[in-house]
């Protein structure tokens, strides 16, 4: 439920877009994520460093594609994310040594180093990916095939990337000892 609630505003942008333009779906997403963080700081939900990012980056690119009523600004801000998570990977890893991924998500996957730097560098080629795929087709088709692959093309391929990465590190995720000794119980 909490990962629909952080879509609401992608929601927002493409319905407006829909009934309106880019640029009055610009400021509905600009508002609908600053209430994003009002609805969270009033439930007590923890606002995370990204949500505070992506809020930053839709609040000044939004500002700056209604201000220059000019949807460049908009079209950057998906490439300029997917390529500050993917840096932001990189750059930890590599300059201090942390992997992120593994940060995150460690308490519940026991993992190989090897495997988590695998997994570390599969993302950061997907989001880097992600970030020349939307370029390519922010400045290369007409507006609405970009909202429409903004909206459903790089939520779809998050959604199948995420899938497919969590099934390809799944044998190497250690049985649990019960099910461990269930199974040896099973097979006497």
């Amino acid at each position: 439920m909490v990962a629909f609630f952080e879509y609401i505003p992608l929601i927002v942008f493409f319905v407006f877009y829909k009934m309106f333009d880019v640029f009055i779906a610009t400021g509905a997403l600009i508002v609908t994520s600053a209430l994003h963080l009002v609805v969270m700081k009033a439930t007590g939900k923890p606002i995370l460093n990204r949500h505070w990012i992506f809020f930053g980056l839709i609040a000044v690119f939004g500002g700056l594609t209604i201000f220059f009523h000019d949807d460049t600004f908009i079209k950057w801000k998906v490439t300029i994310i997917n390529g500050f998570f993917g840096v932001a990977l990189l750059v930890s890893k590599y300059a201090f040594n942390k992997n992120l991924l593994e940060s995150f998500m460690g308490e519940q996957l026991k993992l190989p180093d090897a495997i988590w730097s695998k997994f570390n560098l599969a993302w950061v080629g997907f989001f880097f990916t992600c970030a020349f795929l939307n370029l390519y087709i922010a400045f290369s088709f007409d507006q609405e095939t970009w909202v429409n692959f903004k909206v459903f093309g790089l939520t779809g391929l998050t959604f199948a990337f995420a899938i497919v990465s969590i099934m390809s590190i799944y044998k190497y995720i250690p049985q649990d000892e019960a099910e461990s000794s269930t199974q040896d119980k099973i097979e006497k």
